[in-house]
């Protein structure tokens, strides 16, 4: 992986390649490279770093085409470097492709090609697969037919977009587990693993789906499975602008979606909370309504922020709708042969719908016979394309790397749903309409307690030099305290340990020394009292603590060094307004420490293989 871009057009290839490869670096990546055909020769350009790397070496050395494709790769197989970064070639110099995904039979495809003689270039699991389309090729003479009978043979995950000089009008491009759409221009076409990078040409696109090919030159679009069965493409609109995807006046994209949390909410509740009758509308769900009160069990599953979210949700379930539930690591699910019980609910988690151990773990419980339901940002992804129902996120495009907006939607979502459920099963009227008007203020109370920005900034100067933290909360919040390591940990650097407040000195305990920070979550609900035995806990072994408390609380600030005030809330919501002070807390420190907030090392946006 990490992001595709693939053009047949009018104009200069390299120059649309690069764009829409800016247009990816938030995913995060190690290397760049392009291939364009001009003349019926190929032209190749790799370099090391970021796409500006790649573009030097375009300036000094360019290339021509009206057709090439492009890649960011972030390291699977084979360290970050020129020989390793894509495109890559078969043996014959003809042919060229980039790809996302993993290629699981890669060693016993190397041997077989090592034995015919083929040389490998690189330690990626990439080449074996074009040199293998170019061993078929070099047979047979059909470069579509070699292309299926090298993706019929692998096993594993793929998104591919391939060039042939002896085909200089005709870009291939084929997927299975990772996602590929292709946007239809009045030139021509321009494919991508993302939108974004499709945006600035075209709003009409159409998505491959698994095991399908297509094949692009002006006589059209053809579509066919990996054993030439034609498919008719459906053509879709774009729910995405240019100024989506801009920073519109803002430093950073972490920044810009941190504050786009009052409204992005805002527009994932429109037409979901009926406040006059008191009600949850979750269009989404229809087509299993009439099952929705049967249920016995609830299965929440996703991958890092994702899952913290699925935490909060399953105490929303079990507390709002009286539904036992139980949350997962999809990492973890895919392999434990889970059972699933009869009427259970399974509920996959991903901004992106396109998490490969989200969508193996929903593929699994699938098998066994959960109805199953998607909570994605991602129109047309993956995961939406396989669930028998879900809801959207609506929040826009999320860029940068460490998950914000989508996690308080993924929350509020959860809420509405739980909410939902128990009006079914256990809530009243009165209990049903106290949340759903509750959830109406959500808006206005986080964009109160992103106000707390300036007293973070006047905290993290002392705070950044620690390099030990611990994030502690209790019950709905426990999950929180966890999402605020994670924050910390993903762009400052900085090691975080988030925990269950009690079970501090059942171990952790032994690490707090003078100084230490250790933000408590301690708003007023029935934990409260233990919070601040715990809060002395950590002082009297010379922590630091930092209080998330709530507004009108005359009690924290006699135990907490620091204290940051929240709106109140009921305890079932207020996750949605503790989190935003974390998310302040981790984004100055990482910027008092130098670092990349939007591409943070090693990371990436989607992480689309296992």
């Amino acid at each position: 992986m990490c992001g595709i871009v693939g053009y047949l057009g009018a104009t200069n290839a390299s120059d649309v390649l690069l764009t829409g490869l800016k247009r990816l670096e938030y995913r995060g990546y190690d290397s760049a490279g392009l291939a364009t055909i001009h003349d019926g020769q190929l032209h190749v350009r790799r370099a090391v770093g970021p796409v500006d790397q790649l573009q030097e070496s375009l300036t000094k050395s360019p290339v021509r085409g009206e057709i090439g494709i492009g890649h960011t790769r972030w390291a699977t197989h084979g360290q970050p470097s020129e020989q390793n970064a894509h495109p890559h070639m078969d043996a014959s110099g003809r042919i060229a492709l980039v790809h996302n995904g993993v290629i699981e039979n890669h060693s016993s495809i190397r041997n077989f090609l090592a034995d015919e003689g083929i040389q490998f270039h690189s330690q990626t699991d990439t080449e074996c697969l074009v040199q293998l389309i170019g061993f078929f090729y070099g047979r047979s003479g059909d470069l579509r037919e070699s292309l299926e009978l090298a993706l019929q043979e692998v096993r594993g995950t793929f998104g591919i977009a391939l060039v042939c000089s002896d085909h200089p009008e005709t870009l291939f491009s084929a997927r299975r587990g990772s996602p590929l759409l292709v946007g239809i221009t009045a030139e021509g076409y321009v494919i991508a693993s993302d939108p974004h990078a499709v945006v600035a040409h075209t709003s009409d696109v159409t998505y491959l789906e698994d095991d399908e090919v297509a094949v692009l030159s002006p006589a059209g679009l053809e579509a066919t499975t990996i054993h030439s069965v034609a498919v008719e493409k459906r053509i879709e609109v774009l729910d995405l602008s240019l100024a989506d995807v801009g920073l519109s006046g803002h430093a950073n994209y972490m920044e810009k979606e941190i504050r786009e949390q009052p409204e992005s909410l805002r527009e994932m509740m429109r037409g979901r909370l009926d406040v006059t009758n008191g009600r949850i509308v979750l269009g989404g769900l229809t087509e299993i309504e009439r099952d929705l009160a049967h249920f016995q069990r609830v299965l929440l599953f996703g991958c890092g922020t994702a899952w913290h979210a699925a935490l909060i949700g399953g105490y929303l379930f079990e507390t709002l709708a009286g539904i036992p539930t139980t949350v997962q690591y999809a990492s973890e699910l895919r392999y434990r042969n889970p059972l699933i019980e009869e009427n259970t609910l399974a509920v996959a988690m991903s901004q992106s719908g396109e998490t490969a151990d989200t969508l193996a773990a929903l593929r699994e419980v699938k098998l066994k016979g959960a109805t199953c339901l998607g909570i994605v940002n991602t129109v047309g992804s993956s995961i939406a394309l396989e669930t028998d129902a879900g809801v959207y996120l609506h929040v826009g495009p999320e860029i940068g790397v460490a998950s914000t907006k989508a996690f308080t939607a993924q929350v509020a979502v959860l809420t509405m749903m739980a909410c939902d459920l128990g009006r079914r099963r256990r809530l009243s009227p009165e209990q049903t309409a106290n949340v759903v008007h509750e959830l109406a203020t959500m808006p206005e109370k986080i964009a109160e307690a992103l106000e707390t920005e300036k007293q973070i900034q006047s905290l993290v100067a002392d705070l950044s030099q620690h390099d030990n933290w611990l994030y502690l909360g209790r019950g709905v919040n426990f999950p929180v305290a966890l999402e605020g390591a994670l924050k910390l940990k993903e762009i400052s650097y900085i090691h975080a340990e988030g925990l269950p407040a009690a079970e501090m000195k059942h171990g952790p305990i032994a690490l707090i020394d003078k100084g230490m920070p250790v933000v408590v979550i301690a708003v007023q609900d029935h934990t409260y009292e233990k919070v601040l035995s715990n809060i002395e806990e950590v002082r009297s072994r010379k922590g630091r603590v930092i209080a998330i408390a709530t507004q009108g609380d005359t009690q924290i600030g006699e135990v907490a060094d620091e204290v940051i005030f929240v709106p109140p809330t009921i305890p079932a919501l207020s996750p949605l307004v503790t989190t935003i002070p974390l998310q302040w807390l981790a984004y100055h420190t990482a910027l008092h420490r130098g670092c990349n907030v939007d591409k943070p090392r090693n990371l990436a946006k989607s992480v689309t293989v296992e």
